[in-house]
């Protein structure tokens, strides 16, 4: 496939009039919401990018490690393309899984929140396509600071490359706490910029974005935090092409793509996590036993 249009990216990664253009598109921006520059305008680059990154999902093997969704109610928060949803609901087995490891990870109930109208509607298409009558799976409007779901309604609140960046994002956990269960898990996946290729890639873009302060915050907030390597691996130089140029703003983009050949790269993943009080906790359930940076997985 041809390299996808070139976004017009701030250098923070932030679209500059991204609710302006959705605004200008007849779209029902919530109010509060930071238009993604990668998902909200090219979704099609952003499907590749979730099929071809982590294809081992290393990530998700962390995921399941420290939020035990298995037999209980998540919620996916700005669920985007609706990825995540099969997988949370044991109906899109991982690489290696058997019919024994899905039935492990196998969530109650899952329920997407996305404010953005397109994703949103393939997030739905696809949720229908995995449980047409909606008893355990569907997406509805909304967003991470006013989810729509009643208090102490979900066991697991999982947020991935969504909102939760470090400061500014409390009113969002204060939120997840409004619904989550005693006993319950918030947890929030990120890119670790203070590492990898990628992780290079993306500091260099985002100058503003200071990796040792967000960790400082999340483990001020009390969260764990594990790192996971990763690396992507797309079938086409195109595709690759095409998944760093919504990622990255363009002269950056140009630059790295010449001194990087091939389709492959490595990343670096944190994911971190906080229980709320009300059942016992694993020893890493405690910040001080699980030291943040602390990787799994090997580099690509």
């Amino acid at each position: 496939m041809p390299p996808l249009p070139r976004p017009g990216a701030a250098p923070d990664g932030t679209s500059p009039d991204g609710a302006a253009q959705a605004a200008a598109a007849g779209e029902d921006v919530l109010p509060g919401v930071v238009p993604s520059p990668n998902a909200w305008y090219h979704p099609d680059a952003y499907a590749l990018e979730n099929a071809h990154v982590d294809p081992d999902r290393r990530v998700d093997a962390v995921l399941r490690e420290v939020a035990g969704w298995a037999g209980l109610d998540v919620v996916d928060v700005g669920c985007g393309l609706g990825v995540m949803l099969g997988r949370l609901a044991g109906l899109d087995p991982g690489p290696g899984e058997d019919a024994v490891d899905g039935a492990l990870a196998v969530a109650r109930s899952v329920v997407g929140v996305e404010p953005h109208p397109p994703p949103r509607g393939r997030a739905q298409r696809r949720a229908r396509a995995l449980d047409p009558a909606g008893a355990r799976v569907r997406v509805v409007a909304g967003t991470a600071q006013a989810l729509p779901l009643p208090d102490a309604s979900v066991d697991v609140v999982l947020a991935r490359w969504a909102y939760f960046f470090g400061p500014g994002c409390e009113p969002g956990l204060a939120e997840a706490e409004r619904v989550l269960r005693p006993g319950g898990a918030v947890v929030v996946v990120d890119t670790d910029a203070s590492r990898s290729t990628f992780g290079g890639w993306f500091a260099r873009a985002r100058p503003r974005h200071d990796a040792a302060a967000v960790r400082r915050f999340w483990r001020r907030q009390g969260f764990c935090e594990r790192g996971v390597d990763v690396r992507w691996a797309f079938p086409d130089r195109a595709s690759f092409e095409a998944v760093v140029r919504v990622e990255l703003p363009p002269a950056l983009a140009d630059e790295v793509l010449a001194a990087h050949p091939g389709t492959a790269l490595d990343d670096a993943v944190a994911v971190r996590w906080r229980r709320t009080p009300g059942r016992p906790g694993s020893p890493t359930d405690d910040p001080a036993d699980d030291p943040a940076g602390a990787a799994v997985g090997g580099r690509a």
